[in-house]
């Protein structure tokens, strides 16, 4: 027979009062982790810095900054005050060059484009620059490359830029093949001296074997939000080869940022937010 609690009600037995206190602890508990996790998004990401040794950057690029935002997702709830925070952490980083890796938007030019002004305020010594992620494509990516130019970003659409000391090319995102606008390396490397330090902007970390194949010392992308919240991270870890973090394929490294914004419900748990600064390091003496 179960013993009854004294101040308790004479139908509640002591095994369910124990169960119902231990389920109302952790409603609590879960409660207040979304709260948290809501909080860190609405907030606005967090400074990440990580060092990336290449080995042929020549001397004088040692130390040269690049700010990487990914996954803004603009929408109905992360708006204009989103994009201001975000452009006042990376203008306060002061990088060399701003990388905007896609995802920027959820929603069109139309609806968001006001949301979206902020970006104009960016500023770095080699500019910003932006290739469109999945949910451009979602949203109308031809329209959001116009208008991200008039921001004053530089798109790379499967193009390439030469700069002093490396070469900064960028693709589109695999979606866009379903309107004959995919990702195109050889378009974007294909002609390229490979005596040069080439890093390469990509949405999705899965195109690093083609990056690997066309020679990319470094591979900057996002896409994954480092899981977001679970159980987003296992779906992550099987659909990416790298959900966060540095590692290296062959001789391409490929750094994932975990993204600024955050899709579906403004919450993050386990997968903080961040801009990451990445800083090139030369071998070379």
């Amino acid at each position: 027979m179960n013993a009854r609690v004294e101040g308790v009600p004479g139908s509640l037995t002591r095994r369910t009062f124990v169960a119902r206190s231990i389920a109302g602890a952790a409603v609590a508990v879960a409660a207040g982790t979304v709260a948290q996790g809501t909080y860190g998004v609405l907030r606005g990401p967090r400074v990440k810095r990580v060092t990336v040794p290449l080995a042929k950057l020549p001397r004088a690029a040692h130390g040269f900054r690049i700010a990487v935002v990914s996954d803004v997702h603009l929408g109905p709830v992360l708006g204009r005050a989103h994009t201001q925070r975000i452009v006042d952490t990376v203008n306060a980083t002061q990088p060399d060059l701003i990388a905007v890796v896609g995802d920027l938007v959820d929603g069109s030019v139309a609806d968001l484009g006001h949301a979206a002004e902020p970006l104009a305020r960016l500023r770095a010594r080699h500019g910003a620059f932006f290739v469109t992620g999945n949910h451009e494509y979602f949203s109308g990516a031809a329209q959001w490359v116009d208008h991200v130019r008039e921001l004053g970003l530089h798109p790379l659409e499967n193009a390439r830029e030469e700069l002093p000391h490396f070469d900064l090319a960028g693709v589109n995102d695999v979606a866009g093949e379903r309107e004959g606008q995919g990702p195109d390396f050889v378009r974007a490397l294909g002609d390229r001296d490979r005596s040069r330090t080439a890093v390469l902007l990509a949405h999705q970390p899965v195109v690093v074997h083609d990056a690997v194949r066309h020679g990319v010392d470094l591979q900057l992308s996002g896409h994954t939000h480092g899981g977001q919240l679970w159980p987003g991270n296992y779906l992550a870890e099987l659909a990416n080869p790298t959900v966060a973090g540095l590692e290296r394929y062959g001789d391409t490294q490929l750094y994932v940022t975990r993204g600024a914004g955050a899709w579906g419900p403004p919450v993050r748990v386990g997968a903080p937010s961040d801009i990451t600064v990445v800083e090139l390091a030369s071998y070379q003496t």
